[in-house]
């Protein structure tokens, strides 16, 4: 059964990602091409 997260979160949430992560995610997102063609959509990733 899944859960239901109906209470507030705090405000307080201090979130803040290590240098590597951020790095990570952009190159990844640099590296991502996504090509339409007809109704399909691929998924590259140029590494």
């Amino acid at each position: 059964m899944a859960k239901i997260y109906s209470t507030k979160t705090p405000k307080n949430i201090n979130l803040k990602p290590k240098d590597e992560t951020v790095s990570f995610l952009l190159n990844y997102s640099k590296a991502l091409s996504v090509i339409n063609y007809n109704k399909l959509k691929f998924e590259a990733l140029l590494n």
